[in-house]
């Protein structure tokens, strides 16, 4: 644990106040030659056009526009003009607002739903004690085929819609183009992952800090 970086329990804030004399004992603000290496890559052209969008839209959206505003002015200024939106079937109305919204600012717009590909879960050798249905042919999320049809499209920027943990790491895993989020799925707290941390010490405390798991 020593050589750990642990910018979570860090109250000084010295990377923030650019100040050295507040850097913790082990920082990465003291990795120098890493630090100089992500500094030249922001100089590459795509990586430099993102970030440069990016703190645009930080500028003029920070606490003033919703995320889905936010992505259509990053998209904008970042000159993405061809989106994709890679979705759970759950939240197919969303997905189709979002379709809406994103062809209303004059965006392409392709969208692909998780059961794309229509392949069974004994596919990837689910028993049918471990499917929802109980049944392993059952139609399986195919987040990596998502992600193939995406790259398939060519499209300039993708959209993630409410996949399940997992399933966005494959598809993020496998695309080849930028990608944000604009929902996480999480139905118990109505897609607000974070209603779980603030209630961490409260609702959820035994959740969280209870008797751990073998």
């Amino acid at each position: 644990m020593s050589n750990m970086y642990m910018c979570a329990e860090c109250t000084k804030l010295g990377c923030q106040l650019r100040d050295p004399e507040k850097y913790m004992a082990v920082c990465p603000c003291k990795a120098t030659e890493m630090q100089a290496d992500a500094l030249s890559r922001y100089q590459t052209e795509e990586d430099n056009k993102i970030a440069v969008a990016a703190a645009a839209t930080e500028h003029e959206g920070y606490g003033r526009m919703s995320r889905m505003e936010e992505i259509i002015v990053f998209c904008k200024k970042a000159g993405f003009k061809k989106l994709g939106i890679i979705f759970c079937t759950g939240l197919k109305n969303e997905a189709a607002m979002v379709s809406k919204i994103l062809r209303h600012h004059e965006f392409e717009v392709t969208s692909v739903c998780c059961k794309s590909g229509s392949m069974p879960k004994s596919a990837i050798g689910l028993r049918d004690d471990q499917c929802l249905s109980g049944c392993a042919d059952e139609a399986m999320c195919n987040p990596i085929g998502q992600a193939l049809a995406m790259n398939e499209q060519k499209v300039d920027f993708c959209i993630l819609l409410g996949l399940c943990v997992g399933h966005d790491t494959l598809a993020i895993k496998h695309l080849e183009i930028p990608v944000t989020v604009l929902a996480a799925k999480d139905r118990v707290t109505m897609h607000n992952p974070l209603a779980a941390i603030y209630g961490a010490e409260g609702y959820y405390k035994k959740r969280f800090f209870g008797k751990k798991e073998d």
